[in-house]
Order: C-alpha cells, then structure tokens, then sequence
C-alpha cells in the first residue's frame, strides 16, 4: 500500500504555498485584494472541516455559535479563543484518536510530535502528510527568500526525540532545498564542544536554533581556539532573535546575517523576516493573526502589544487550529509605504510571554524585556535569569545578570537597574555575577529555551 506521503503533489503544493524563486514571483504580483480573496477561500473551506472536529463542535456550540454563524473572517471574533491547556484537557478525557477525528469517511495519517513542556505538560502536535509538508515549506520559503544555496552546510541546533523542533527543520530543509544539512541537535544531545568540531568537518554556513545556544556556541568556539567569523566563517543565522534585536548574535558571529523568525509548534512558521529586515511579514496565504489584549480578549490597536491568536487557514485536515492563542506577546507593525512590493501585515517579534509576565506595583513586566536592556551595557556578556519572590502582600523582582569582570559591579548594576526603571517604570534589584554563574538556573545548553523566570512564590493555597 502506498503511502500519503508518497501520493503527495509537490508541484501542486509549490503551486499553492510557494517558495524559492515561486514566491518572489507571487509576491511581485500579489495584491490585497487577490490576498484576502485567497485568505477568505481557505477559511470557509476551513470551517467547513473545523465543524465535524469533537474538540472545536463541542466548544463552539457551548460558546452558542451554530454552523453558518462564521461566514467569513470578520466573523470570527464570535469564535472562543483556546490555549495549550484545552487541548491537554481535551485529551485527557477523550482517547487520542477520537479527540482527533473527523465525521469525513476519510482520515489522514498522522504526523505526532510534542511541545517541549517549557510552560507544563508537553501538548501533542498534530498534522497530516499534507499539512507536514505544507508547514516544512513555509521554513524552506525563508531560508531560500535569504539567499539560502546548494553550497551552504546547514547546522539545526534543535532538539529531537518527541519535540517537534528538530524533525521540523531537518525535513524543510532537506525535502525543499538542496543544501547539505547537519541534525546536530541541542546541546544536551550533542555537547557544545562537539558542535564547534562538527561547523569545521563540514563547514557549516549556516546556523539554524535558538539563539541563546548559538551565541553560547560563539563563546565555546572561542575557549577552544576558534575564532568566529574567521575560522568559523558562518554567513547566515535563523533564529528567535528575542528583544535584543540582530545586534548580540552578529557580534558574537562576525560576518553573519542574522533573520528572526516567529512560530509555534502547533502552527508551523507563522512570521519572518525579509530581506530588508524590518519586522516580520506574516505568512498571511497560511495564517490569519490577531493581537488580543490579555486580560480583556479585545482587539489590540498597531504597536500595541498583545497575546499573538493564530488561525492557521492551510489546516484542512487532521487537528485545525482556529483562535489559538500561544501567549505569545507581540504587536502589529504600522504600514510602511517602502515596503510595498510585500503587501503582507508585519508584526514584531517575540517580546515575551503573557503566562509569565509578573505584575510589580501594578505595572506588567515582561522578563524577555531584559534582554534589550542588557545589550545597551558593554560588560554585560547576555545571560540573565529574572527570580520573582512574594515579600508581605507585594512581588518583589530580582535580576541576575552575568557580567565579564571589566568593570565595576555596582555601576554596571545600578546603570541596568536604572535602565529598568526608566523603561517600565519599575524598581528591581540586579545582582551581577560571573560569566556561566546563571546556568544551573537557565539551563542553557541543557534545553531548547533557557529558562529566565524563576517563580518562588509561594502556591495559591
């Protein structure tokens, strides 16, 4: 019996989501209007699946929304939103395979990979053969809009075993592009120092991850003898940039381009850079993106930062996902009249997370915010880990920074502890310590994403 995956269309596929020079040619002739046409095709046909799912039936109808209610996306704000929590629950009282199926006389097989369980339990990820491959092209459509070529040596610093990180990113590149690729993996699979031999057996171009780990790499590269840049010469990075911007990585990889990137494991590759990198342009043929304010759920207006809610229109089958909310915090970017030629909505990136975010004298305070901070403070090598403690009836925020030793710890704390202040209107106390002193809190290397909030609260009781 033939696989699914061996009865695939590439070609209608390419046609559909294309990628590579098919979608400089796209986007040279896209227009709004053709845009929304396409968006609103992929959302009927959408919802039109979405109903004979159990997960999204049973919600809709208790939220008394009937089938013919959302016609179109304008509509779709009558739809409940979900998190990563509802679908654990949903699975845990409902066995895997009926939580997932459909009334069509059909079904797909299934592609099963799990979050990480950064935030708690690691959800399980859903796709198609279909929608797998359609997700792997969109990582492929930016790595090849950034001049990706067959020469470059691609090196995944993600993470494998259930997490769909690492698998993801191997099959994007070697289903869709013709570079040589290196599934290193995190540096709990493959130590640091094995990373570093591996870039100069195969002389690695390009570094793909997070971008904490990358910088580190920069760092072990150097211990052992190696100069970035020079000997290690890596020329483009695709990574989570973070709110500290292109500005860190490229200093510790000299001579590479850095492009920031946004998704989540449940939707594929949501936002990217483009060449001009100024904000990240939506895959709006795939997505459709709202920024909710999180504690009302209402519309955020431009440059207002809220939870990123995903509806992610290509779907069809297996698990949809419509009003999926990462919280993730971002914001949408004005209109920008050079940018024309891409009439796709551009949000921020990443700026931290709503579910981590400590409120301090009625200010909400972001810790993925410290990071921008730190880069503005030259002793500062990066590393940083927030610890939010309860002290009587108010939170108190301490901030651990490590600093290379080349200048004076007290001023280098009161310079970052001012720059807080200044920025969000709160009051917290830095400690500086020695460079890897934060590491046994963050997990670097040991994990995808190092950890920056430590919560000693204690628990509602």
């Amino acid at each position: 019996m033939m696989s699914q995956f061996a009865r695939l269309d590439f070609s209608e596929l390419l046609a559909q989501y294309p990628v590579g020079d098919g979608f400089t040619k796209w986007l040279a002739t896209l227009t709004r209007g053709r845009l929304d046409e396409l968006r609103e095709e992929r959302f009927r046909r959408l919802m039109d699946h979405a109903w004979t799912v159990p997960f999204y039936a049973e919600r809709w109808r208790a939220a008394g929304v009937s089938p013919g209610d959302i016609a179109c996306l304008d509509d779709i704000g009558a739809l409940p939103t979900f998190d990563k929590s509802d679908i654990v629950e949903f699975y845990e009282r409902s066995s895997f395979r009926t939580a997932i199926a459909s009334g069509s006389a059909t079904h797909p097989a299934l592609i099963l990979h799990t979050t990480s369980g950064t935030t708690g339990t690691p959800q399980p990820l859903v796709f198609s053969p279909l929608t797998r491959e359609i997700s792997n092209s969109f990582v492929a459509r930016l790595y090849l809009w950034h001049g990706l070529r067959a020469d470059d040596t691609v090196q995944s610093l993600y993470g494998h075993g259930m997490v769909n990180g690492g698998h993801h990113i191997r099959e994007a590149v070697l289903h869709f592009t013709d570079s040589l690729f290196l599934s290193a993996g995190s540096g709990a699979e493959t130590r640091s120092t094995r990373q570093i031999d591996l870039m100069r057996q195969f002389s690695t171009t390009v570094l793909v991850g997070f971008c904490d780990y990358i910088k580190h790499l920069a760092e072990v590269a150097r211990e052992q003898g190696f100069e970035p840049g020079v000997d290690l010469p890596i020329r483009l990075i695709f990574g989570h940039l973070g709110t500290e911007g292109h500005g860190p990585v490229e200093t510790a990889w000299p001579g590479a381009t850095a492009v920031d990137w946004y998704g989540v494991g449940d939707t594929g590759m949501i936002a990217a850079e483009g060449p001009e990198r100024r904000g990240l342009h939506i895959w709006e043929d795939a997505h459709h993106v709202e920024v909710l304010d999180s504690s009302t759920g209402q519309a955020c207006t431009v440059n207002e930062p809220g939870d990123v809610v995903c509806t992610s229109l290509y779907k069809l089958d297996a698990f949809p996902m419509i009003r999926f909310n990462t919280h993730d915090v971002s914001h949408f970017l004005p209109d920008d009249a050079t940018l024309q030629a891409y009439p796709l909505r551009r949000i921020a990136g990443f700026l931290g997370r709503s579910d981590n975010m400590v409120k301090l004298r009625g200010i909400n305070f972001y810790p993925h915010a410290v990071a921008s901070l730190i880069t503005n403070i030259g002793d500062l090598n990066g590393e940083y880990v927030c610890i939010v403690e309860r002290h009587g009836d108010r939170d108190e925020l301490h901030v651990v920074v490590e600093a290379n030793g080349a200048a004076d710890p007290s001023i280098v704390s009161q310079q970052l502890e001012r720059s807080i202040r200044e920025q969000f209107s709160v009051s917290v106390n830095v400690e500086i310590v020695s460079p890897r002193a934060t590491a046994h809190l963050t997990e670097l290397g040991q994990r995808q994403k190092p950890i920056r909030l430590v919560d000693r609260r204690p628990s509602p009781s």
